[in-house]
């Protein structure tokens, strides 16, 4: 049997190292079928938790000054997407630094008025994310759940779209809903699942059932199980103190599933085939933004 060099052995392992490192931005779309099941405090543990694990993560937030991932974290944003798109500021002026390294963009406005751009203005919007995100391994997106949401174009521009449901009758109906319409509508057809707000393993994977008993039977789909976070009073503390709860209480329950959760969705594939980087997310949801989504009940 031949030996392998040092010299071979070197250049086996940077190329193993080559094909194992990730070239884009993975994209992913957090949205709930309803208000209420915690939408936006998964994405803050999330991103803390992916954080933590050395990842670089964009945070684009659609909603409200009011409920937003900013006033959650007791950040205030001076300026955001519409500022970019109307080149009162950079991209760069307009990211606000948070906590472990995670950067944020308020994007309500700007997304707003997306199907409204010439030719000139995208391609503006597109150049400046394609030249700031190369240095981003991971963009985590918080949809708007109001009556006029865009929560449809973002998910179907978005690689990965994780869905959130708790054990509420409503919680449920509206993720059938959501899945239904992307699923028949437009060929989106694999789906994350997260069960938020259960007090055990068995209900959140009685919860996950439930969905998937009837997405299986009425629809074309695959649900992926992700996990589930716990009903933990630490979760609630965090909340309330506006941190993470992996910063505040990082061995928690809570902090725990969220740290499982970012092992999940770094190791989760896109049966979808959609092309990764942030670049490609912002061409399809251009395109997405022109949908009408009063054409649409969820």
């Amino acid at each position: 049997m031949t030996k392998m060099s040092d010299r071979d052995q070197a250049a086996g392992l940077r190329s193993l190292m080559i094909c194992q490192t990730p070239q884009t931005a993975r994209v992913f779309t957090i949205a709930g079928g309803k208000a209420r099941v915690g939408k936006t405090s998964v994405v803050i543990n999330l991103a803390a938790a992916l954080a933590r694990e050395g990842q670089r993560v964009l945070l684009i937030d659609e909603n409200p000054c009011h409920n937003n991932i900013c006033s959650n974290l007791g950040l205030q944003a001076r300026f955001d997407l519409l500022h970019v798109i109307n080149r009162d500021k950079t991209l760069d002026q307009v990211m606000l630094q948070g906590p472990d390294n995670i950067t944020i963009v308020s994007a309500m406005r700007g997304i707003q008025v997306l199907n409204k751009l010439n030719q000139d203005e995208q391609d503006w919007l597109i150049k400046s994310f394609s030249e700031f995100t190369r240095d981003i391994d991971v963009v985590l997106i918080d949809t708007a759940m109001t009556g006029n949401t865009h929560v449809l174009p973002l998910s179907l521009a978005s690689e990965q779209v994780m869905i959130v449901i708790s054990g509420s009758a409503g919680s449920l109906t509206g993720a059938y809903a959501l899945i239904k319409i992307m699923s028949q509508e437009y060929a989106k057809q694999h789906f994350l699942i997260l069960v938020n707000k259960v007090d055990s393993e068995s209900e959140a994977l009685a919860i996950y059932h439930n969905l998937f008993m009837v997405a299986n039977q009425y629809l074309t789909v695959t649900l992926e199980f992700m996990g589930y976070v716990y009903s933990d009073e630490k979760l609630r503390g965090a909340t309330q103190l506006r941190r993470s709860v992996i910063e505040a209480f990082p061995v928690s329950l809570a902090s725990i599933c969220f740290r499982q959760l970012a092992e999940r969705v770094s190791r989760s594939s896109c049966p979808d085939k959609s092309p990764g980087g942030v670049e490609n997310f912002m061409q399809r949801l251009i395109r997405m933004s022109h949908l009408s989504m009063e054409n649409f009940t969820v």
